[in-house]
């Protein structure tokens, strides 16, 4: 959650991504990997993973699907210290094979996702984010978490003057589940709340360890679950998984 150093892939997408760190003051590095272009956002281009001078502490995955597998068996082989899989299009699409896959090639490394937009860390300048945002640098605020990318942009937009210190996003949640990435925005000193959007609590024993964990800090979670209407939970269904 607070990388020292970030690697972006997918052209389009990477570029986003460096911007964004850019616009936020990130001070670490940012290594572009294209196989083909020199230069990505006025930052040098390394051709493949193996190119880059170091080994990256988070890494923003934004290729299709396919390649999103070897690109993470890669990475988990490097000793990465985590993913960002942006690529849709698994469980959620009614490929459970797919995902399985992606599970077996991260192995121990952590990924978010499949799916899933990413993280913005606003505290240190860290966004493994390839959109539009509403933060800006703060020295303390609440996390947001969610299942959904769509609702956390939202949610990120707000201009009522509430500090937000983290918006982070699960996706599929194939590897890092809800409680795992909500509890690691917790433990961080500076995060006062913690707002959650959730389509599906996948291990509610995980979930109440969280909750005890969070009345024993003194912070609140304000939680919004859909699902409650056929409809509601029909759509859910499809879009994450």
């Amino acid at each position: 959650m607070r990388p020292k150093s970030i690697a972006v892939l997918g052209a389009g997408w990477a570029l986003n991504v460096i911007e964004q760190c850019r616009k936020m003051g990130f001070a670490g590095e940012v290594w572009p990997v294209h196989p083909s272009k020199a230069e990505i956002g006025g930052l040098k281009a390394y051709a493949s993973l193996a190119d880059l001078p170091g080994v990256p502490d988070a890494t923003f995955i934004g290729v299709n699907r396919f390649a999103t597998i070897d690109i993470v068996a890669e990475l988990a082989a490097m000793g990465a210290g985590g993913a960002i899989c942006f690529a849709s299009g698994w469980t959620e699409a009614g490929e459970p094979e797919l995902q399985a896959r992606l599970v077996t090639a991260a192995g121990d490394m952590p990924i978010l996702g499949p799916n899933c937009y990413g993280v913005i860390n606003y505290l240190d300048g860290a966004l493994l984010w390839p959109d539009q945002h509403g933060g800006v640098p703060v020295v303390t605020g609440v996390a947001l978490v969610s299942q959904s990318s769509n609702i956390v942009i939202n949610l990120g937009m707000q201009k009522r003057g509430l500090p937000v210190a983290y918006v982070a996003c699960l996706g599929n949640a194939a590897v890092v589940g809800l409680a795992e990435l909500a509890g690691a925005v917790l433990d961080d000193p500076r995060v006062t709340a913690l707002g959650m959007y959730v389509e599906g609590i996948d291990d509610a024993a995980a979930f109440a360890a969280l909750a005890e964990r969070a009345r024993a800090k003194g912070k609140g979670i304000v939680l919004i679950k859909s699902g409650k209407t056929e409809l509601s939970r029909t759509a859910a269904a499809s879009h994450t998984a």
